[in-house]
């Protein structure tokens, strides 16, 4: 009889969930809308009736589901405990055996930047290197690190949160998480279109962008990929930025392979070319490490890495 795992991408508003033969890529993937609230087991019985629903659909039997695996929006310990699901409005919470409770499923679950990195080494980019490093660029900035296949998510689970790293420690207007200086406030779609601004803001400097009502990240990418002064200029302040995050990561873990996900990573090779140039100026010890790639899986990376964190159990 064959077996399956389902992965689960928990996000503020939509649940990715996958369907797989056990080892193997997906046979289909759907999504349902998140429930946002205190009372978690609501959420849990959601993923849960679409898993078996879905099954059914599929014509399969629930014993033929072995795991099911979970990417959440927060930190998660080794244990399972979460301290807070971010943006969802859910607490203090051990998710997996909350959902293995209600499914009689085996579950497990991990930060979902990491879940998405652990997908692009079992199933797509980075597959077949045992190291990975990957950056997630999207409104925030995410993260994950995975070595000889498995997640680096550290004592109280906030390895991998490269998004909070500090590159700057001059910076004075605080990031969401509450410091200063973060790689997400340079390199995430906000970071850039902040950058564009501040450079409108305090040069004269020609630009299309100027007759822009409302800035975004993909026009002041398309601007630069033109040749716009102010685009190119923006695109520069974050690849110094991630370059030089980049470069610390070389220099911490020296992964075989550093991965750019994300909506922002969309840009391609204006955006390779332009944070290759500051990790090489950055990184002198050695004039060898892990080629810098684009992610390859898209937004179903949080799917794949939910599967392949299942096999750990199975």
């Amino acid at each position: 009889m064959q077996e399956y795992v389902a992965g689960v991408d928990v996000g503020g508003t939509t649940i990715k969930i996958a369907i797989f033969p056990k080892y193997e890529r997906a046979v289909c993937s759907f999504s349902i809308p998140t429930r946002h609230g205190a009372d978690q087991f609501l959420l849990w019985g959601d993923i849960r009736d679409a898993i078996f629903e879905k099954l059914k659909q599929l014509g399969l039997e629930r014993e033929q589901l072995t795991a099911i695996g979970m990417g959440l929006p927060g930190p998660i310990t080794e244990d399972g405990y979460c301290s807070k699901l971010v943006n969802i409005g859910i607490g203090a919470c051990y998710p997996a055996k909350e959902l293995q409770e209600l499914s009689g499923v085996p579950c497990i679950c991990a930060n979902d930047a990491n879940v998405a990195a652990l997908g692009e080494v079992t199933y797509g980019v980075a597959k077949g290197h045992e190291s990975a490093a990957m950056i997630t660029l999207g409104t925030g900035v995410g993260g994950g690190i995975i070595n000889r296949g498995r997640i680096i998510s550290g004592r109280h689970g906030v390895g991998g949160e490269l998004g909070h790293m500090v590159v700057n420690p001059l910076e004075k207007l605080p990031c969401n998480c509450g410091n200063r200086g973060c790689l997400e406030q340079y390199a995430s779609a906000t970071g850039i279109v902040r950058s564009a601004r501040t450079i409108l803001k305090e040069t004269t400097i020609p630009s299309k962008l100027r007759a822009e009502e409302r800035l975004t990240a993909k026009g002041v990418v398309d601007a630069a990929k033109e040749g716009d002064p102010v685009g190119l200029q923006a695109l520069e302040v974050f690849g110094k930025y991630l370059g030089l995050a980049i470069s610390h990561i070389i220099h911490t873990t020296d992964p075989d392979i550093i991965i750019l996900g994300g909506g922002v990573s969309k840009a391609g090779q204006i955006l390779l070319d332009v944070v290759k140039n500051y990790v090489a100026q950055l990184t002198h010890i050695t004039d060898k490490y892990g080629d810098i790639v684009l992610a390859e899986l898209g937004n179903d990376a949080g799917t794949y890495g939910a599967a392949a964190l299942t096999y750990t159990i199975i």
